[in-house]
C-alpha cells in the first residue's frame, strides 16, 4: 500500500466525513442508474446510525460503510463505498470485516444487503467473502434491478 497510513474508526452517521463519502456514493449511483433515482431514493435515507465505519488513508476519508438492525438476528449493510482513488487496496473487505465483527459482538447472527445489478465488482466482492444471492427482501421485493444477498456472521 505504498506505506500509506490506514486508520479505521467506528463513528456515527453524524460524522461529517461519512456525510461527504455518502454524497459521493449517491452521485456515482445516480450517474450509473439515472432511471432508478425516483424508485430508490426513499431507500437511501440514512437515519441516525451509531454503527458506522470510516477508513482514512493518510488522514483523508476514503471509504465507509454502516449497518442497521433488520430484525432481532439480522443486520443490513448500508452505504458501502470506496472512493475511486482508493480502490484496489482491499478497503471494502476491511470495512466488511469490521462491520460483521461489530454486529456479531453485539449479538447478530446474519448480515443482509442490497446492491444493484450493474455493481458487478461489489457483487463479486460479496460472493468472495461468503454472501449468497437470496430472494429480495422488503423493501426491495419486486424491484428487478436489486440483488439481495445474505451471510451468516
Amino acid at each position: 500500500m505504498n506505506n500509506k497510513k490506514i486508520e479505521i474508526i467506528k463513528t456515527t452517521s453524524e460524522n461529517p466525513d461519512f456525510g461527504t463519502l455518502i454524497t459521493a456514493l449517491d452521485a456515482s449511483l445516480w450517474e450509473r442508474y439515472p432511471e432508478l433515482k425516483t424508485n430508490y431514493w426513499g431507500n437511501n435515507v440514512i437515519e441516525l446510525n451509531s454503527n458506522v465505519i470510516v477508513i482514512y488513508l493518510d488522514n483523508k476519508a476514503v471509504a465507509c460503510g454502516c449497518f442497521k438492525k433488520y430484525d432481532k438476528n439480522t443486520i443490513e449493510l448500508k452505504r458501502m463505498f470506496v472512493s475511486p482513488e482508493a480502490r484496489g487496496m482491499g478497503l471494502a473487505q476491511k470495512i466488511l470485516r469490521e462491520l460483521e465483527l461489530w454486529a456479531h459482538e453485539v449479538g447478530f447472527s446474519f448480515s443482509i444487503l442490497e446492491t444493484l445489478y450493474k455493481q458487478k465488482e461489489a457483487i463479486g466482492l460479496y460472493q468472495k467473502v461468503g454472501y449468497t444471492i437470496v430472494d429480495n427482501y422488503e423493501p426491495y421485493v419486486g424491484l428487478e434491478n436489486s440483488i439481495c444477498m445474505k451471510k451468516q456472521i
